[in-house]
């Protein structure tokens, strides 16, 4: 069930399962013109042994202060479903018995101090407040693309809480301008030609499910992603693609990744076009687990770039397994 929170005054929507025996949190983080909803194939095959957490970057998904048209309703499929939240959980994540409510009935979170902007810096901002929020100590933090670069920043600026990162499908630190500014303007027209109606095109959904994967995912999905690309508020969708990709912000983020002292992970799709292997590796290259043979990095067959929807069983195996080697099993009683 979605719950709504304030993130410096800002609501921001988020889906927590249910307490699990195993800490730590799992959080996922989304990438541009997406939302939280295409974590949920992989969330489900490990919500039994990790409670996690997924949530809307401010701007986008229903993280948003745009309504939808009246005629747009997200598609559900059959098993995409997270477990409701339970009483229990609300009281996991807030920091007394009143359970819900507690959320809604807080002292609001401090004013930000800046007007908003939109580098992953800033989104990793608002999630350190969202954690914060929601008293988590003890979290794993599992990034997709731009998601993976605001995970990395926000470790960066919560050591203390984040236990260790996982990349999917994110890379850079190196800065091609050519590519850089194609990138920059066939994103930039994507942002401009959406109008709402967009959504009720035949065969767009088609179009969409095939758009930077290996193979074509499910057409539910399709769908899933044009809701995500036309509902996004526009500034957000602008800034964040363009306040990301500057010289500068791509050539700051292997100065973060070689601070950072927990351990960090790499998924890469050998059919991704969008962030190539050989671009993760060399953003994976910059911390100390690399060790000169790529030990950090794991590279799925017949994968493009939306990981977690083509390959999720794959994608769920790795994060058990990176989670479980620094999490200390529950002792019995």
């Amino acid at each position: 069930m979605a719950t709504t929170v304030n993130v410096w005054g800002i609501p921001h929507v988020y889906e927590l399962t249910s307490p699990a025996s195993s800490a730590p949190v799992v959080v996922f983080i989304h990438g541009w013109l997406l939302s939280r909803a295409y974590w949920r194939p992989v969330i489900q095959q490990l919500q039994s042994q990790y409670c996690c957490l997924s949530y809307d970057l401010r701007g986008f998904g229903e993280s948003t202060g745009t309504q939808p048209h009246p005629s747009v309703r997200p598609v559900s499929t059959e098993g995409d479903r997270l477990q409701p939240q339970s009483v229990s959980q609300a009281n996991f994540v807030a920091t007394g018995p009143s359970g819900i409510s507690s959320l809604t009935t807080a002292p609001p979170p401090p004013t930000s101090p800046l007007p908003f902007g939109y580098t992953p810096a800033d989104y990793a901002n608002d999630l350190t407040q969202l954690i914060k929020t929601l008293g988590l100590t003890n979290v794993w933090l599992v990034g997709h693309s731009l998601g993976g670069s605001i995970a990395l920043w926000a470790a960066d600026l919560m050591p203390q809480a984040v236990r260790g990162v996982i990349c999917v499908n994110a890379g850079g630190g190196i800065y091609l301008k050519e590519e850089f500014e194609r990138f920059r303007m066939a994103g930039q027209q994507l942002v401009k030609l959406r109008p709402w109606w967009l959504c009720h095109l035949p065969f767009v959904d088609v179009m969409m499910a095939c758009m930077n994967v290996a193979r074509p995912v499910p057409r539910a999905w399709g769908r899933q992603r044009v809701l995500d690309w036309t509902l996004a508020e526009p500034e957000a969708a602008l800034r964040a693609l363009l306040d990301s990709t500057t010289a500068d912000e791509v050539h700051r983020l292997p100065q973060v990744v070689s601070r950072l002292q927990q351990p960090v992970y790499f998924l890469a799709g050998d059919r991704d076009t969008v962030m190539e292997p050989q671009y993760v590796r060399h953003l994976a290259s910059f911390h100390h687990s690399f060790a000169c043979r790529g030990e950090n990095v794991v590279e799925i067959a017949n994968c493009g770039h939306l990981a977690m929807l083509e390959q999720p069983e794959a994608v769920a195996r790795q994060i058990l397994q990176w989670v479980g080697q620094h999490t200390t099993p529950p002792q019995m009683a």
